[in-house]
């Protein structure tokens, strides 16, 4: 192993993606040779000794690559602890026999497909804005959706963090006073789907994530998980990797 920045150890070590890993070690949670390492570009070399909440931890070895996909039921969480004690997802994918971290995450509120992978340097760059890997939501918003307000959507809407880029989104069904919609965006920041919709007075009642990249929902069970086929995982690295 050459020498590499901590957060990339952390990705290499399947425990994190390389953004929350600097994080953690912003947070102090990561120590290096039994010092506590806050600052973010600090170096690791094939001998030290790194440890994540007092917690010993190794690269892992060989190149195995585990992907899993989760259909995520509402009231979990995408972190591994939460100060308020509501549940995580990640004794949901436990079975996966790898130490997993999520690619990106669905909110507390949200459901449908979550990615894990073991490589958290794909989780990188599957998350990463530069490389507009698409997503796609079914959501349902209470309040009709008309030409003039989809016309708004697929335009691009402005938000407190900047500008969202163009939105592929249609109606599906009306029921009653809600609209049933399917959007696809490519970027994941925090919430944007609800702030989206909260720029036009509108709340979102559900929230269901349907694809990420090439990988489908499909029939999941919600709370259950299956393993990435080889072309799935595939498709997914050719999108973010240059061949």
């Amino acid at each position: 192993m050459s020498v590499m920045r901590l957060q990339k150890w952390l990705a290499e070590a399947g425990l994190c993606s390389r953004r929350e890993g600097e994080r953690w070690i912003e947070a102090g949670r990561v120590s290096v040779d039994g010092v506590v390492v806050t600052q973010q570009g600090v170096q690791v070399g094939p001998e030290a000794v790194v440890t994540v909440d007092g917690q010993p931890v190794a690269l892992k070895k060989g190149n195995l690559r585990v992907v899993v996909a989760l259909n995520k039921p509402v009231g979990v969480i995408c972190s591994r602890h939460d100060p308020e004690g509501r549940p995580s997802v990640y004794p949901l994918v436990e079975g996966a026999g790898a130490r997993l971290v999520s690619v990106g995450r669905l909110d507390y509120n949200s459901e449908g497909l979550l990615l894990f992978t073991s490589d958290g340097d794909l989780a990188n760059r599957l998350t990463h804005p530069r490389n507009e890997v698409p997503r796609t939501y079914r959501v349902r918003v209470h309040g009709r959706v008309g030409a003039t307000l989809l016309n708004r959507l697929r335009a691009g809407v402005v938000l407190e963090d900047g500008p969202t880029g163009p939105l592929e989104v249609e109606v599906e069904r009306v029921v009653g006073a809600n609209s049933w919609l399917k959007l696809t965006l490519k970027e994941g920041r925090n919430r944007i789907i609800r702030r989206i919709f909260a720029a036009f007075e509108m709340d979102v009642a559900r929230l269901i994530r349907v694809s990420y990249g090439e990988v489908e929902l499909g029939e999941i069970p919600l709370g259950a998980w299956r393993y990435l086929t080889r072309v799935e995982v595939a498709k997914l690295m050719n999108q973010v990797i240059p061949q």
